[in-house]
């Protein structure tokens, strides 16, 4: 029996496959617990409706996010903070604050996760932070840290 996946399945395949599976596997697992559904013209025809729309979706958000891209490479984001012996600061500029400074600045609404920032900032100068927006879309913000007074 043919069936469309509904969610992933360990050792069978991904949502959205086409499988070709025994009949007491389909009737007695996949389709009870709502795994798949069966490969009828109806059920093809819609899955491809969902792909098209998929792809249509995924195709606006990556236009999207190279708009964001063109606006963030190049910003220059400057902390003032106080510092120590040696240009060590007193605390560190957290992914948080950066993302906060972006919002501030440029109205846009990133989340710290999507910033590539393996560690807190602790020094003074001059740091580069690779912004990820999307799959294989990414800008570069500088972040200059400067003393206080």
């Amino acid at each position: 029996m043919k069936v469309i996946l509904l969610n992933d399945v360990k050792a069978l395949g991904k949502k959205g496959e086409i499988k070709e599976v025994t009949d007491g596997y389909a009737r007695n697992y996949l389709l009870p617990k709502k795994l798949a559904v069966e490969a009828t013209p109806g059920n093809l025809k819609k899955l491809e409706e969902e792909r098209a729309h998929r792809a249509l979706k995924e195709a606006r958000d990556e236009g999207t996010a190279r708009e964001l891209a063109k606006k963030l490479d190049g910003l220059t984001l400057t902390f003032q903070t106080k510092a120590g012996e040696g240009g060590k600061l007193f605390g560190s500029i957290t992914g948080k604050d950066i993302v906060d400074r972006i919002q501030q600045e440029t109205k846009i609404e990133l989340d710290k996760k999507q910033l590539n920032l393996p560690e807190t900032i602790k020094t003074m100068g001059e740091h580069e932070v690779t912004v990820n927006l999307y799959r294989g879309v990414t800008a570069t913000v500088k972040i200059r840290v400067i003393p206080e007074g």
